[in-house]
């Protein structure tokens, strides 16, 4: 009978501790958690295909020319599971590997693109495996 009065207190305490806090509890579920769709707001920028690294290039040509790519991976969807894409059904998005010199394995580069595939209209560069983005633009 004890514990269940303890589960009751510990509760009861949660439910006043939540009502007191629910406010920046929202804001910060409503910041961190929100819906799908966030748009080019969490891509960091753009960036010109002039900017890029000569190996991103080399990258974005492949994917115009539809391959061959130099990795297993490359072409794989991308599920931005992270949500810094603007929102897409899944298989939407497809990743591909930028070579990192005297990096022993895919190194941390990469290049997603949205759309149909052979089509570099749509595409993001990470330099950092997918932690930011900035927009490929011509």
């Amino acid at each position: 009978m004890a514990r269940k009065w303890l589960r009751s207190g510990v509760l009861i305490g949660a439910l006043a501790f939540g009502s007191l806090c629910g406010s920046v509890v929202a804001s910060a579920f409503a910041r961190d958690y929100s819906a799908p769709g966030n748009s080019d707001d969490q891509v960091q920028g753009t960036i010109a295909v002039a900017q890029l690294p000569r190996e991103a290039v080399n990258t974005l040509n492949l994917i115009a020319a539809g391959g061959p790519y130099p990795y297993e991976k490359d072409g794989i969807v991308f599920g931005n599971r992270e949500r810094l894409l603007p929102a897409h059904r899944r298989g939407y998005y497809h990743e591909y590997t930028v070579a990192t010199p005297r990096a022993h394995n895919r190194g941390a580069r990469r290049i997603v693109c949205g759309g149909p595939r052979q089509r570099t209209d749509n595409c993001y560069y990470s330099d950092d495996h997918y932690t930011s983005f900035n927009r490929i633009v011509e």
